[in-house]
């Protein structure tokens, strides 16, 4: 059974990174270090700290790639239980979440880069299709943002019905129009432009401003206002 209640006095020299970080802040600590925190101990043969490292090693020292990994594949590591994959799941969670936060600060979206930033910390690096709708006043302030649906790895259906109904409740005058492609190819398929074509029709009679559709990867994107789309 896994002991994470050593006393720091009790482990390897290079197993002490609490200390560390009591002693110098945490900006004076690696990601290894910080990982091991996470862990509490290593195990009979390996310290936290190289422990830590052998799993950031995987991930070719990447931490978004590290952040993407489930319970299962983190257990696959010696030294990693369920507990310990719990632990690093969720504080690569929040991680996420708290940069999700950060982003959604600068309201005023202009363009379709302030849009990949807001959005792209939410739904840029999952397995899964999720398709949002963005809210915004006259002034192009972001008042409001939802998940309007969630599909599979190639694909999520979109009702239009549920889709304005979002946009008149929350008394948009503009919306934007967002889903991910987690394939990395952002490029709109057939059914993405159709759908785009009657939304852009639609917006119309309801006399909602149809400002962009934006199709987000992990690292790039493509905007149907930018390509003369709408």
């Amino acid at each position: 059974m896994e002991n994470t209640n050593l006393p720091i006095t009790t482990w390897a020299e290079d197993d002490r990174p609490r200390e560390k970080l009591m002693l110098k802040g945490k900006n004076a600590l690696s990601d290894a270090e910080l990982i091991a925190i996470l862990l509490g101990s290593g195990s009979r043969n390996e310290s936290a700290v190289a422990l830590s490292q052998r799993i950031l090693a995987s991930t070719d020292n990447n931490l978004n790639v590290l952040g993407k990994q489930n319970i299962e594949s983190l257990m696959k590591f010696k030294g990693i239980g369920e507990a310990k994959a719990i632990t690093i799941v969720a504080a690569m969670e929040l991680g996420r979440r708290r940069q999700a936060e950060e982003t959604t600060v600068l309201k005023l979206l202009t363009s379709s880069k302030q849009i990949f930033a807001v959005m792209q910390p939410i739904i840029g690096e999952l397995y899964h299709e999720e398709f949002w709708i963005l809210c915004l006043n006259n002034a192009n302030k972001l008042t409001y943002k939802t998940q309007l649906s969630k599909g599979g790895m190639t694909s999520t259906i979109v009702d239009i019905r549920m889709l304005f109904k979002v946009a008149i409740e929350q008394n948009a005058l503009q919306i934007v129009l967002v889903h991910n492609h987690p394939s990395g190819n952002v490029h709109p398929s057939k059914t993405d432009i159709e759908l785009t074509e009657k939304v852009k029709k639609a917006s119309k009679y309801l006399d909602i401003n149809f400002l962009d559709h934006v199709i987000i990867g992990e690292k790039s994107y493509y905007s149907f206002a930018d390509e003369q789309q709408l």
